[in-house]
């Protein structure tokens, strides 16, 4: 909670500083700006709490991307400031080595199992999809040229679960052979927190920009297994 609100400060901070000419643009034509209407993201996706058994599975860079369209409001009093909100679909992928997570188990918990000395996949991760309804508060600094110019925004966003599996693909033995080519997908629900909130951070120049996504929510049941809050970090294209 801490590091939230030191977050809210420095962004306050920020776009202060760089509002001092708002009396200048409040009676400025703004009906042409570009108002990021459309949002692409691509991440780099980690989990936040989870036992240092996990983190040691984890295969290369685990990523996600999400997809948003938005309707912005401006502020009428100070046309730097607006609220965006809108609706898409946030993914999430992460990738494990020697690594098993058991959806299909008919236990009360999921068990997160090390397959270091048994049969395991080459390939193996779980991907999450939400539905998500996205709400900024944004600053741009030139609210008349908002495509040339510097950017920030917090928010949040609220979430539905729409899918969760795992995938594997080419089965290998203890010493690392390849068994087979087969590929295993599992689909299972039901040991996921249906809904999620995060909180999100944007700051860029343009239609470029560099995000942060921090779920609050624990993406799993309370008492199923680790609490994860799964943290994004990269890169956001908007426009529009």
């Amino acid at each position: 909670m801490k590091k939230i609100v030191l977050i809210c400060i420095a962004f306050a901070s920020v776009t202060a500083v760089f509002s001092q000419n708002k009396n200048k643009i409040k009676k400025t034509d703004l009906s042409s700006r570009a108002s990021d209407h459309f949002m692409v993201q691509f991440s780099a996706d980690q989990w936040v709490g989870v036992a240092d058994s996990v983190k040691s599975h984890k295969s290369g860079i685990s990523r996600g991307a999400n997809v948003y369209l938005m309707k912005e409001k401006t502020f009428k009093n100070n046309p730097h400031y607006a609220v965006g909100f809108g609706v898409g679909v946030g993914t999430s992928n992460m990738y494990f080595k020697k690594y098993g997570i058991d959806l299909k188990t008919t236990s009360t918990k999921l068990p997160f199992n090390s397959l270091d000395a048994a049969d395991h996949f080459k390939k193996y991760k779980l991907t999450t999809a939400y539905l998500e309804i996205p709400v900024e508060l944004r600053f741009v600094n030139d609210p008349t040229k908002s495509s040339k110019s510097f950017k920030a925004a917090l928010g949040i966003k609220v979430g539905t679960l729409l899918n969760a599996h795992t995938k594997g693909k080419t089965l290998q033995n203890v010493s690392g052979s390849t068994i087979n080519s087969y590929t295993e997908k599992d689909n299972n629900k039901r040991f996921f927190n249906s809904s999620r909130v995060a909180v999100t951070g944007r700051v860029g120049y343009g239609n470029f920009s560099l995000f942060a996504s921090y779920q609050v929510t624990g993406m799993l049941k309370d008492g199923i297994g680790p609490v994860i809050k799964p943290l994004q970090l990269g890169f956001c294209i908007s426009g529009l």
